[in-house]
């Protein structure tokens, strides 16, 4: 009698346990507020949808993040992107703060870039399925490569961070100009990318 209730027990420990884990690893599968759906309204605009402006002296922080709060120095944007209507191009202007672009998917970041890389002060980052990859390869000019940082994204779906640094409070407001100066434009299938 008392093997049986050590079994059943034993049963009823190790289903639980399965369906704790289930359930734990199906949330983000299940839940309608990621952080991808709640970036998708930034798909409509030619600039980062703000997520956290950094307060200067005239006026303070709007409270109009859903992500925690960041490093109170860092201006930080999102724009998203669906693939289907063709490559999304992110194009950054260096300046003397610094700036990171970072694309993520639904399954968590997977490319992540710098001012550092700029080329003459711009930054062109493309995000482009493997066939429009393909594509923009065979239709770029020999003679004239493409100064474009072109990225595979694994997902069509997605969204690109940009955050921007204020390392001084005098610099708050050019860090929110720098974020809301970044372009983030669809190119369309008649236009070749990367020209």
């Amino acid at each position: 009698m008392r093997i049986r209730f050590l079994y059943a027990t034993l049963c009823g420990l190790v289903l639980a346990g399965l369906v704790h884990i289930v359930t734990v690893l199906a949330i983000p599968l299940l839940s309608e507020t990621d952080a991808l759906s709640r970036a998708r309204g930034s798909e409509t605009l030619d600039h980062p949808q703000r997520l956290y402006t950094l307060s200067t002296a005239d006026e303070p922080a709007p409270a109009e993040a859903w992500l925690p709060t960041p490093d109170p120095a860092v201006a930080l944007g999102v724009c998203a992107y669906d693939l289907d209507d063709g490559p999304m191009r992110v194009s950054a202007r260096t300046g003397a703060q610094m700036l990171s672009l970072a694309a993520h998917g639904r399954r968590g970041a997977f490319y992540a870039v710098t001012d550092q890389a700029a080329v003459r002060g711009a930054l062109d980052l493309v995000i482009l399925t493997r066939t429009q990859y393909d594509e923009a390869l065979a239709n770029e000019d020999e003679n004239e490569p493409s100064r474009d940082v072109r990225i595979v994204a694994p997902e069509r779906q997605g969204f690109v961070t940009v955050r921007v640094i204020a390392a001084l409070p005098s610099q708050r407001a050019a860090a929110n100009e720098a974020v809301q100066a970044v372009s983030c434009t669809i190119d369309s299938p008649s236009e070749e990318p990367g020209k």
